[in-house]
């Protein structure tokens, strides 16, 4: 048997196309139910605050912090987006370097992170406010770590110039992932950050 593929001097393809790969379907179950995680939190979150009222925050929220892991968040999710529109027009120095970008800055969100949480007063198991808030953090922290380290990958792959311009899912589905991460920080910066204000 003739092996046709090797007959006219070209390699079989392997890996998905765009966004045709189970993985990137796999992805999206995975983002509705993470997404519903978080739904739960923040529910728990104003549920707590209609029925104890301004009583139960500790301290007014501060955005020393916060507000620049935000900015850097935003940031590194444009970084994101530079990369994968780069590898989609076979550029791959634009996606390496965009990767690279994403990935120092989710390193700093993490780093901002904890030190945001080293300068509280209160600690998990403080009072209803701390729990909730904590827990919510923690499980977005987790998640921007789990980021970091697909990122990570992707930036490897890059280099070691696994993909191009036709065939490119796994940086699709770790950007996507990541615009993820960026979405649920908009949602916990914005409740427990700026609503406290409003009200």
């Amino acid at each position: 048997m003739v092996d046709t593929a090797s007959a006219h001097g070209r390699a079989l393809t392997v890996g998905a196309i765009a966004r045709r790969g189970t993985g990137w379907w796999g992805l999206l179950t995975v983002i509705a139910t993470e997404a519903a995680l978080f739904v739960y939190l923040l529910f728990s979150y104003f549920y707590y605050d209609v029925q104890f009222g301004r009583g139960w925050l500790p301290d007014p929220p501060s955005f020393r912090y916060s507000l620049p892991n935000t900015i850097i968040l935003v940031a590194s999710n444009i970084a994101a987006w530079v990369a994968a529109r780069g590898i989609q027009r076979g550029g791959r120095g634009r996606l390496v370097v965009g990767i690279l970008v994403a990935l120092l800055l989710g390193v700093a969100f993490c780093v901002l992170q904890v030190l945001e949480w080293r300068s509280l007063t209160y600690t998990l198991n403080a009072n209803t406010y701390s729990s909730v808030y904590f827990t919510t953090g923690g499980f977005h922290l987790a998640h921007v770590v789990v980021g970091v380290l697909i990122l990570l990958l992707l930036l490897l792959w890059s280099v070691l110039g696994y993909f191009d311009r036709l065939r490119h899912t796994p940086v699709l589905i770790g950007t996507a992932y990541w615009h993820f991460v960026l979405a649920v920080w908009l949602a916990v910066f914005f409740s427990f950050y700026v609503t406290p204000y409003l009200w």
